[in-house]
């Protein structure tokens, strides 16, 4: 599993998926190692489809834990 700082989680109300760049994500065909700032510009969180602007780190700069929210 990918350090905290390393995995991005879906900021959308009600969907909260983590995406584990050590995973990869099976339903986007995005492989295992693929780390999220070098997902596809056009891809989408397999669960509620919003776009990766909509993620903030688990830990560290930029984190949900950081700014409070």
């Amino acid at each position: 599993m990918a350090a905290p700082k390393d995995m991005y989680q879906c900021q959308v109300s009600n969907c909260g998926y983590v995406y584990d760049p050590d995973k990869g994500e099976p339903k986007t065909d995005t492989p295992p190692g693929t780390s999220f700032k070098d997902l596809p510009k056009d891809w989408k969180c397999p669960y509620c489809g919003s776009s990766p602007k909509t993620f903030r780190p688990l830990a560290g700069p930029g984190s949900v834990v950081v700014e409070g929210i």
